[in-house]
């Protein structure tokens, strides 16, 4: 894979987490509120539901931001990563086969992000490993 290749993966994973937190951070309440709702009668309790909802959009937010600017993109792949396997989770409890293809998507790019960070060029991480 060359470094032009990693960018625009980056870069693509990035947009997506980033606009994914940043429709979500202003109506917080609203969205917490809807996960709880879909989560009604799953097996995951409302005590890990709420906060979980409550850092997610947060989260998102950071890791697309992360990932815009190349800063500790191999931290980000991992976590992004992780964020995903707990999404799918969590999808797979409440049967929302529908939203498992896009995470399953989302994860395959934090594991490009993380295997092939090596071709990270035009990024922060490359400018901080020089000195």
């Amino acid at each position: 894979m060359k470094s032009l290749s990693f960018i625009f993966i980056r870069l693509g994973v990035g947009i997506s987490m980033l606009g994914h937190g940043l429709v979500r951070i202003p109506k917080i309440s609203n969205f917490s509120s809807g996960m709880v709702d879909s989560f009604n009668g799953s097996y995951l309790p409302e005590f890990i539901i709420v906060p979980f909802s409550l850092v997610l959009p947060f989260l998102e937010f950071l890791l697309g931001l992360m990932l815009l600017l190349g800063w500790h993109t191999r931290m980000a792949g991992i976590l992004g990563g992780v964020l995903m396997l707990f999404l799918m989770f969590g999808t797979a409890m409440i049967e929302n086969w529908g939203a498992l293809p896009s995470q399953m998507i989302h994860l395959l790019f934090f594991i490009f992000v993380y295997e092939f960070n090596d071709k990270n060029a035009w990024a922060l991480d490359s400018i901080f490993s020089k000195k």
